[in-house]
């Protein structure tokens, strides 16, 4: 049987670093992609497939799908776009440089990803899009509303896309996990300090009470940690 691809984007932690090696060890070829280098030749140390991919960065997308698409003959089978950051902070308080930014990141550059690749899935007339939206795409939360935006969006987008390649054998997939063991809290955290100016909001004490103090703890503190997977009990 021929080796089936994936290109799983945000592999540095998470479930896109589970799902690579779950899916590697399954004998997928699997792109693992990552932000940054040093992540990269982690996964790569771990022998992954790994390479570079920014959503903020056009040229990457075009780089790394060149990448696939050379390394493949021009064939993948799956997408699986899972990269993403959160962008805590009241909605209010939000200037709009922080919305464009996790736009781009959140919703723009996965479906930017999603265009380059449709054509040549359509070709071969099968191939399996499968978007990491959340719980959060589906119910909005406070102090959450960037990042709940962005997965609305992505819902949207993906049901639009879904309904418009019926019949083609490309499958549209939204999956919506809950609380995660991962790193977005604490990579989250330079994103609210260069965006939000939280001790002059009115919501101050939110901040000092609650926000603020979740975004260092550790998982286990703050009720987060849910494996990315579960292994069956053997």
């Amino acid at each position: 049987m021929t080796q089936k691809s994936i290109l799983i984007t945000g592999c540095s932690s998470g479930i896109g670093y589970d799902a690579a090696h779950a899916l590697h060890k399954r004998g997928w070829r699997v792109f693992a992609s990552c932000r940054q280098q040093k992540d990269v030749d982690r996964l790569q140390s771990e022998g992954l497939e790994s390479l570079q991919l920014d959503y903020a960065d056009q040229a990457s997308i075009d780089a790394a799908v060149e990448h696939i698409f050379n390394a493949t003959g021009g064939k993948l089978d799956a997408l699986f776009n899972n990269g993403a950051y959160a962008q805590p902070g009241a909605t209010e308080d939000m200037p709009v440089g922080a919305l464009r930014a996790i736009f781009e990141v959140n919703v723009f550059g996965q479906f930017e990803l999603i265009r380059q690749i449709i054509p040549a899935m359509k070709t071969r007339g099968q191939g399996r899009i499968v978007n990491c939206s959340s719980v959060l795409g589906i119910i909005a939360l406070p102090m959450r509303g960037p990042y709940c935006a962005t997965k609305f969006a992505m819902e949207a987008m993906t049901d639009a896309l879904r309904y418009e390649n019926k019949g083609s054998g490309l499958h549209f997939i939204s999956i919506q996990p809950g609380p995660i063991t991962s790193k977005i809290r604490e990579n989250a955290i330079p994103h609210f300090e260069k965006w939000v100016d939280w001790k002059n909001s009115s919501h101050r004490a939110v901040y000092e009470e609650k926000l603020i103090g979740c975004m260092t703890l550790k998982p286990a503190k703050t009720g987060l940690n849910y494996p990315p997977a579960r292994l069956p009990k053997s």
